[in-house]
């Protein structure tokens, strides 16, 4: 892989999931089922065949309806989890946001889960400890980082765990849905820690379902659909197909209904 121009590479990668087809009333009942293999499974395939290059510097939108891939896309990019076919390569040191609280521990205190985060993303403790006084200030919470995350609210949730992810500029930033929760000030905070890293070489991947959003941040964008790429290209072409594709779609049920 070119270090300069393929930051991350994906090649022919597909993620099958074995969902359970019968619902089980209790834990009891499915340890049963499965004892007399009784159990039976169908193949969820969240991602088929998806190849894709994204280099390094570019700010990469992914849009695409509710179980069309992006978020497995985004585990499978962050290594999270491994794709059942295919190959994946990064160049860099991945720091992901995936999903409102992914990575903290609701029992702990905000300052328990800076130490506890920022570890996982490969902070050593003499880092963690000269940056809290900066997290602890950008994430707005005050005296409510000594309270339990469970007593938090999303928007708080929110601010801590980008406040910890960006308190060091990282080669790669992963975003899912992390810019549609919280207050305009956060939001605001967010683009301007995005444009400093767009500027410092920070490669950015952001899901959001808010087209204003992908169209601030971004300067490409990747369409997914059913696990497949359906469009890749300049942000402002893919976002007209996607809203055509969308106008269409709801003008075909209103058509059925």
């Amino acid at each position: 892989m070119n270090p300069v121009a393929d930051l991350i590479r994906l090649e022919a990668v597909s993620m099958k999931y074995r969902l359970a087809k019968q619902r089980q009333p209790s834990l009891k009942q499915y340890a049963l089922h499965w004892l007399r293999g009784a159990l039976v499974y169908e193949d969820l395939w969240a991602l088929s065949n998806v190849s894709l290059r994204i280099g390094r510097g570019e700010s990469v939108g992914i849009i695409g309806r509710n179980g069309a891939g992006k978020s497995t896309l985004l585990k499978v990019i962050s290594r999270v989890i491994a794709p059942t076919r295919g190959r994946v390569d990064v160049g860099g040191r991945v720091v992901p946001v995936l999903g409102l609280g992914a990575g903290l521990d609701m029992e702990l205190s905000g300052l328990e889960n800076i130490y506890l985060n920022a570890m996982v993303l490969g902070r050593s403790r003499r880092e963690i400890k000269a940056a809290c006084d900066e997290i602890v200030t950008a994430s707005g919470l005050g005296d409510f980082i000594m309270s339990p995350l469970r007593n938090y609210s999303a928007g708080m949730v929110a601010r801590l765990a980008f406040s910890v992810a960006t308190a060091w500029t990282p080669e790669i930033l992963i975003l899912d849905e992390v810019l549609t929760v919280g207050d305009a000030s956060f939001v605001e905070r967010c683009h301007q820690h995005l444009q400093r890293f767009r500027e410092s070489g920070t490669t950015v991947l952001v899901v959001s379902h808010l087209p204003a959003e992908i169209r601030e941040s971004c300067q490409r964008c990747i369409w997914i659909d059913a696990g497949t790429i359906r469009q890749d290209g300049a942000t402002d072409d893919v976002l007209e197909s996607y809203a055509r594709f969308n106008e269409a779609r709801r003008a075909s049920i209103l058509v059925r209904a």
